[in-house]
């Protein structure tokens, strides 16, 4: 076993500290504090400006502030109480035993913990390795399994630039750039032996040596390792391998997923960490399930097949694509220039080790597959929402042909939420309030989110809308510093101080731009379209967000499309556009819209959570009935949305056009004849009454079922401890969080 350096940065930023203040550098290089606003306002309440200027980045704020300002806090006895206090919170989470997981699934020990990996994760806006949907519900993963004391650690890659920065240039183009993530100014730890040398592990990537480096992101009571190829003794061209998430072509792609897959095997075995179950979250990791076996294989002199099953008893699999385009394969040919040198070691003919990627056995064209392979691997499999556990049983059953669709080993486990870090601080009060201080230990409890009847109209309504107005100035200050930054006319930069409304119906968009997400579908018909949104008794307004894939030209005209909409001059206060979506906005906005909008081409939306973090503060989901919402939408016996609506209901049609256009129908009926009705219809106290009970619907209806506590259990239950013979705690029997 590798033994560790015990000179740790936290310990280095502690000496710099005044006394009362040194474990505040513990807590800055745990995210823990980031799922707790009164964590978040120590470091806030520093210097609030400096918080935003380095990114909410807790290390680098501890780092850069000035010594009188740290004696000035030191001093004070208010803050040294709140240190105090969020120290021993932090201690009791760290050192706790009796949590959920030790509970229902003692056999799952810290010695022998689950191994989740996956390609990117969305933990914080200061730890930028993510693009979207995947890494967010990872990260969210990460979080709930830490409160639930679930043995974890995770593997991924450190991307020296992330994922592309956007910005919108004056002919509303797209325009993509990076920027460099200095890891030694992150809450992020360089591993290192006892002598202080970085420990790293090798890989051999196009005939070359390559040198991989890990550090470690604590997330809570999980540790998240990240593999670093920028080292000065790799080949240039390889300390690009971790350079950025989803760039360069399939040669950077194969090569990240044998960084990811073999490499992050080997740095766990570096790291001395055996783990008892090797979670693939999307078929990126499935090349750690041969690197299992070559180890296994080395240790017990048996053959690939002999340790097949053990292998496969080992590892577990959630694939998140709905569509075949989405899986990632590669030629033979450039399987070949990457595992020739591996599958002897395997003790596997070429022929033998493509099998184990292909779909149709024997066909000389036939792609290698990470999902087929990671299928053919792994004793589990499953989609994230009951749709599309369905729709992948369909798509491969070509894999299974002894067995009817139905019986497909699929089965699904429905995404959920981080609670925690998706409910605004004002929100979070407000059911402490109502529901008691530990609602957030109760959340998969229905019985907890009945109380929100309890919660006064006027009451929600007023939380409600201070979230609105802090949406509204978030969305005012990025679109005036982008319309600086494009050197745009003063007019168009002075019109931002009056953008948007508070007292105006707001819908939110938020996603990434590609065809299949239909970000301009409530253009469909520009005239309906500014008939709704221009009504000057009715208005309504709409905040967008998001990035188009660099190589996405139709994406890119999208956005372009829906700039030139900003410009009409009937919709220009009403119609907003924030550049660069990362996980603070993303929390503005799910905290603060009256309505989330979703309009995906069925069944392409394979989960989705967007919508879920809407409704823990109150929102209310227009969607397309797909992914969860197929499960979360409740209707009335006459078939009106009771907790939100549902966008085309069940009309479906191969012909996309016809969809696109019997879509868009649909949901301009929706908005002129229920949603912007219902939302200015006002009783006599100058309240939305009706519209309130939805949010209520909403909130207790949605809660309980899409959040990661009940998905974290339901994935220890039924994936990684299935027939445990412990009777199974309720999962919201745990303890403080």
């Amino acid at each position: 076993m590798t033994t560790l350096s015990s000179a740790t940065p936290s310990r280095k930023l502690s000496d710099r500290l005044p006394h009362p203040l040194k474990r505040l550098a513990d807590i800055a290089y745990n995210y823990w504090w980031s799922w707790g606003s009164d964590r978040l306002s120590l470091f806030q309440s520093i210097n609030p400006e400096k918080w935003q200027q380095c990114g909410h980045n807790a290390v680098v704020m501890l780092e850069t502030a000035s010594p009188v300002r740290l004696s000035e806090l030191a001093c004070d006895p208010a803050y040294v109480r709140r240190v105090k206090a969020i120290v021993e919170q932090f201690d009791h989470y760290m050192n706790q035993t009796d949590v959920w997981a030790s509970r229902v699934a003692p056999q799952i020990q810290a010695d022998s913990p689950i191994a989740y990996f996956c390609a990117e994760f969305g933990i914080h806006e200061s730890l930028p390795i993510y693009s979207g949907g995947l890494g967010i519900l990872a990260g969210d993963h990460l979080k709930s399994a830490s409160d639930l004391g679930v043995p974890m650690v995770a593997v991924g890659l450190m991307y020296r630039q992330g994922y592309f920065r956007q910005r919108i240039n004056r002919n509303g183009w797209q325009e993509d750039y990076y920027i460099d993530n200095h890891f030694e100014q992150m809450p992020l730890e360089l591993m290192c032996n006892s002598l202080g040398e970085p420990i790293a592990i090798e890989l051999e990537i196009r005939q070359r040596r390559v040198k991989v480096q890990i550090w470690k992101a604590a997330v809570g009571r999980v540790n998240l390792y990240l593999l670093d190829t920028d080292r000065e003794d790799n080949d240039p061209i390889d300390r690009w391998l971790t350079g950025h998430l989803y760039g360069g072509n399939q040669e950077t792609r194969i090569a990240q997923e044998v960084v990811l897959g073999i490499g992050g095997v080997r740095a766990l075995a570096a790291l001395g960490i055996t783990p008892s179950i090797h979670h693939l979250n999307e078929g990126h990791a499935a090349f750690c399930t041969l690197e299992i076996a070559q180890q296994r294989m080395a240790a017990t002199g048996k053959s690939f097949y002999d340790i097949e099953a053990e292998v496969r008893n080992s590892c577990v699999f959630t694939t998140h694509t709905p569509v075949p385009a989405g899986h990632d394969v590669f030629s033979a040919d450039l399987i070949d220039s990457y595992f020739a040198h591996y599958w002897p070691q395997l003790k596997l003919s070429r022929e033998q080790f493509l099998a184990l990627g292909a779909r149709r056995l024997g066909d000389p064209w036939e792609p290698f597959g990470m999902t087929v392979l990671a299928l053919r691997m792994c004793r589990s499999a499953n989609g994230v929402s009951a749709l599309h556990g369905q729709v992948s049983r369909q798509m491969w059953k070509i894999l299974y042909p002894e067995r009817p669709e139905d019986q497909v080993p699929i089965t699904h486990i429905t995404n959920g939420v981080h609670a925690r870090t998706w409910t605004a601080p004002l929100m979070s009060d407000l059911y402490g309030q109502y529901f008691g201080e530990d609602w957030s230990t109760r959340m998969a409890d229905p019985q907890t989110w009945a109380k929100v009847d309890e919660i006064p109209d006027a009451v929600l309504w007023e939380c409600h809308q201070s979230l609105k107005e802090a949406l509204i100035t978030h969305t005012r200050s990025r679109a005036k510093l982008a319309r600086q930054n494009r050197g745009e006319d003063t007019y168009w930069v002075k019109v931002t101080d009056s953008l948007l409304d508070p007292e105006v119906l707001t819908i939110g968009f938020a996603r990434r731009f590609s065809r299949y997400k239909r970000g301009d579908l409530l253009m469909h018909n520009v005239e309906r379209a500014l008939k709704i949104f221009g009504n000057a008794e009715k208005p309504v307004q709409i905040i967008f967000a998001g990035k188009a894939h660099p190589a996405d030209e139709e994406g890119k005209r999208i956005i372009q499309k829906l700039m030139e909409w900003c410009r009409r001059p009937e919709v220009q206060s009403r119609v907003a556009i924030i550049e660069d979506y990362d996980i603070y906005t993303a929390q503005k906005l799910v905290q603060g819209v009256d309505v989330w909008l979703n309009n995906p081409r069925r069944p392409l939306e394979a989960s989705g959570t967007s919508g879920q973090k809407v409704c823990f503060n109150g929102g209310i989901n227009c969607s397309v009935l797909d992914g969860w919402w197929c499960e979360g939408y409740q209707a009335d016996a006459n078939g009106k949305g009771v907790n939100g609506w549902a966008i085309g209901e069940d009309a479906h049609t191969s012909d996309q056009e016809l969809q696109d256009r019997i879509d868009a129908e649909s949901l301009y009926q929706l908005l002129e004849e229920e949603i912007v009705p219902l939302y200015y219809e006002r009783d006599e106290q100058g309240l939305p009454a009706r519209w309130i009970q939805m949010m209520k619907a909403s909130i207790k209806t949605n809660a309980p079922a899409f959040n990661t506590d009940r998905m974290v259990g339901d994935y220890v239950t039924q994936i990684y401890a299935p027939g445990n013979p412990t009777t199974h705690a309720p999962v919201y029997a745990i303890a403080t969080v």
